[in-house]
């Protein structure tokens, strides 16, 4: 049987595998809030992993739905490091469920649609599978007043989601999922073709900074609330807000080649922006 504490590492060395920028800006937490923070993100990969990733997704991801409602029922044998990690943060927080069961929902949405008609329909999806993170950190990051800042923590999710978009425009057509709206291309003058392609035009750059403008308008409304968090919460979340925001630079250094290369902010980049907050 897993201790507590081992179940907890287990779910450090998934967001040090997966996530390195997110594991970095939250290193800077308390412990208590540092392993809960471990243990969300847990979940979140794990859901994330059976759209992406399973053998029978649709039926996986009905599975897991059963048995979050089972956890949610205390009636979930706690056999798992994630569901034993996740049963302690749920009793030392008032964690805000439906942002779980929000989060199934957008991963669902994943399985039955790979294409986006419209900026809001993009902005909707990146909340079911983001801004949903946003308000499932809230109550760990700010306890005492995690309400008050629902708005600024949907907005830091739907902004790093939307980047996670365009950082991977080459991976996710691969999957046959594009996630570009169909109106901006049509306006900026790019084609599914050309996407297929991985042709970086003139118009795809334009069409790409377009969207990066509207990631980088919700950086800077999730931020006008930061100095209603705990001052222990502060520096990690600015944090994680800028080394996100800071792969939009990233790939704008790589010349917008989304297609063959995927941007990432390097350990000194990390670094400096942590050496600022």
């Amino acid at each position: 049987m897993k201790t507590l504490e081992d179940a907890y590492q287990d779910c450090h060395k998934i967001i040090n595998r997966h996530s390195k920028t997110f594991s970095k800006a939250f290193s800077l937490l308390p412990a208590a809030k540092r392993k809960a923070v471990w243990a969300i993100y847990a979940f979140c990969r794990s859901v994330d992993d059976i759209v992406d990733e399973g053998a029978n997704p649709h039926e996986e991801l009905a599975e897991f739905e059963k048995q979050f409602e089972l956890f949610l029922n205390q009636e979930l044998p706690l056999e798992q490091s994630m569901w034993l990690a996740l049963d302690d943060v749920f009793k030392k927080f008032d964690v805000n469920k439906q942002a779980f069961t929000d989060m199934i929902k957008g991963q669902q949405m994943d399985l039955v649609k790979n294409r986006y008609y419209t900026m809001e329909e993009v902005e909707e999806y990146s909340y079911y599978v983001a801004g949903t993170v946003g308000l499932m950190l809230l109550p760990v990051l700010a306890p005492n007043n995690h309400k008050q800042l629902e708005a600024g923590g949907k907005s830091l999710g739907t902004a790093m989601q939307i980047t996670n978009i365009l950082r991977d425009i080459g991976e996710d057509i691969q999957r046959g999922r594009i996630y570009l709206p169909s109106d901006l291309m049509d306006l900026f003058g790019v084609t599914e073709e050309q996407i297929k392609a991985s042709e970086v035009t003139d118009s795809f750059i334009e069409l790409w900074e377009h969207m990066a403008t509207r990631a980088e308008d919700l950086y800077k409304l999730a931020l006008e609330s930061i100095e209603y968090y705990p001052i222990d919460a502060r520096m990690p979340v600015k944090g994680a807000a800028y080394m996100y925001r800071a792969i939009l630079n990233s790939v704008r250094r790589n010349q917008y080649q989304v297609f063959t290369t995927r941007s990432f902010i390097t350990q000194e980049e990390k670094q400096n922006i942590l050496s600022q907050l």
